[in-house]
């Protein structure tokens, strides 16, 4: 059985660029699956250098900040990798392409785990980060949504918001908001 892991994907173009993307990778067999669709800059980036790094992180303004055109991000290197990984990572693996399933819409790069490594301890969930994580699955997918379905979810996210989000946790879900209701104005 397959699952999806919500991470922040880093990748690298072959002039060292470095590109940060929010992505749900897919267990497949002993390894994942980085599956964005097309066009994409992570695609790109890993045809042209085959690794990546999953961060794993707690923080949801990072999350929120790549869909809202804050993708500058502190990264770290990492040895023997030529990807960095993101400086508020609790832990990554380092992923290294082993095969592409191309399709036109979202080819499929299985990735075999090199390396994982942990830098600091996960100290819990709140309600509040998994309602911006949704909240930007959401906003991830507005073009696609009925405005029933999107204000129904924002009517129930917004509960966790309210009782348990600290100042990190608001800030990305303001952020989130601001490209909900450019969206909403565009209707």
């Amino acid at each position: 059985m397959s699952y999806i892991r919500e991470t922040i994907v880093t990748t690298v173009s072959t002039e060292g660029r470095v590109h940060i993307a929010p992505l749900g990778i897919i267990a497949q067999d002993d390894g994942w699956v980085i599956a964005p669709f097309r066009p994409s800059t992570t695609l790109e980036n890993l045809a042209a250098v085959p690794f990546a790094i999953a961060n794993y992180t707690d923080d949801m303004r990072i999350f929120a900040g790549c869909l809202t055109g804050r993708r500058d991000w502190p990264v770290v290197a990492v040895e023997g990798c030529p990807v960095p990984r993101l400086a508020a990572a609790l832990s990554h693996s380092v992923l290294q392409v082993a095969s592409v399933t191309q399709d036109e819409m979202r080819p499929r790069y299985f990735c075999k785990v090199v390396t994982e490594a942990t830098h600091a301890p996960f100290t819990g969930m709140n309600r509040a980060r998994a309602a911006v994580l949704e909240l930007a699955i959401l906003v991830s997918r507005l073009h696609m949504l009925p405005k029933e379905k999107i204000d129904a979810e924002i009517a129930y996210l917004t509960i966790a918001i309210d009782k348990t989000s600290g100042p990190d946790e608001r800030q990305a879900w303001d952020w989130l908001m601001e490209r909900v209701n450019k969206h909403r104005a565009t209707l």
